[in-house]
């Protein structure tokens, strides 16, 4: 299936029913007054947060939706019936704007949360309800109001508290299998994938948390290169990074080449990606000569190289270990009242 993060919509409400004009006729009640029902009200257009949906694919080929209208009310002061709500479901995570002007209408960062994104027009009234003292058999009701439409903009931003970063072929497919129960493709792509994947962390010992691969990202992400500003929106709603290198490809020469490239796209996008907590991985230890480039790789590195975790996502190796930092990342987090994804 096809990852599709973005999508525009036109929405419309249904118009609310007339008013109905209409006089009592009974055998022997020669003049029984309006009775002249109301309008039923349009139908709303509702957005609503579920899990069960991660991308807005759904909407691929269906871009506009218009609520049904209410019916006319009728004789005997009978209501018409309101129109059918229009009920569209997002994934968590996703944002609401104006396409207009860019407005934020509303941020899903939770399950089961719905908002009504265009109301329904209220029916109008109908003879009866015009009746006085000085004006026994009013002739006229009210139409009722109309919809609203407008143009709006979905764009999904993954909500997890752990995000995988690295270059194409780092593993980070790889290591959400191994940490959590998701299953992404993986394979020894030229390019990138192009679908992040979600997986859910049971440690056993601690509280579980979400983790999300966050893929195209290379060098020039920031301008586009790769989808990468597509994905970079993904990063935001992380709390931490999970740096991962590939350690086979450490160039001699330069080391540190493939964490400076991430970490400059990240900044150049926006500091404050570059500025979340990072755990730096070393992935790919089951290779040979991987000891070799892991000893370059500490001795470039100017922070303290007891921070650097060598795994090997393959074998399952430091898998544990990387868990339990996490782990710790997330709870001093929570201890300084950061308590969800960024917004």
């Amino acid at each position: 299936m096809k990852f599709i993060d973005e999508v525009t919509l036109t929405v419309s409400s249904g118009n609310g029913g007339s008013g109905c004009v209409s006089f009592r006729r009974e055998r022997f009640i020669p003049k029984g007054g309006p009775d002249g029902g109301d309008g039923g009200k349009g139908g709303d257009i509702i957005l609503r947060s579920t899990l069960q949906k991660r991308t807005l694919y759904h909407f691929q080929f269906k871009r506009q939706y218009k609520a049904e209208k209410g019916r006319n009310g009728g004789g005997s002061r009978k209501t018409g019936r309101n129109g059918k709500d229009i009920i569209l479901d997002v994934p968590v995570g996703t944002l609401v704007k104006d396409a207009d002007n860019g407005q934020i209408l509303k941020d899903f960062t939770s399950p089961d949360d719905s908002y009504i994104i265009a109301s329904g027009g209220i029916g109008g009234q109908g003879n009866s309800r015009f009746k006085s003292s000085t004006r026994r058999t009013p002739r006229f009701a009210q139409p009722g109001e109309p919809g609203q439409t407008l143009t709006i903009r979905l764009e999904l931003k993954l909500l997890a508290d752990v995000g995988i970063i690295g270059l194409p072929n780092a593993g980070k497919s790889t290591l959400i299998r191994a940490l959590s129960s998701a299953t992404p493709k993986v394979g020894n792509y030229p390019f990138t994938t192009l679908t992040p994947s979600l997986g859910m962390v049971e440690t056993g010992w601690g509280d579980p948390f979400v983790v999300a691969d966050i893929p195209g990202l290379i060098e020039g992400a920031h301008t586009g290169a790769g989808l990468g500003i597509r994905f970079l929106r993904h990063v935001e709603r992380t709390r931490i990074l999970v740096h991962l290198v590939d350690v086979s490809g450490v160039p001699e020469d330069d080391p540190l080449d493939a964490v400076d490239i991430i970490n400059t796209e990240l900044r150049s996008y926006d500091p404050a990606l570059a500025a979340k907590p990072q755990i730096l991985v070393l992935n790919k230890m089951d290779l040979e000569d991987s000891g070799v480039c892991a000893a370059s790789f500490k001795s470039a590195y100017s922070g303290d190289d007891g921070d650097i975790l060598l795994i090997s996502a393959e074998t399952g190796q430091g898998i544990e270990r990387l868990k339990s930092r996490i782990v710790q990342q997330l709870d001093e987090l929570n201890s300084q009242g950061n308590q969800g994804p960024n917004q």
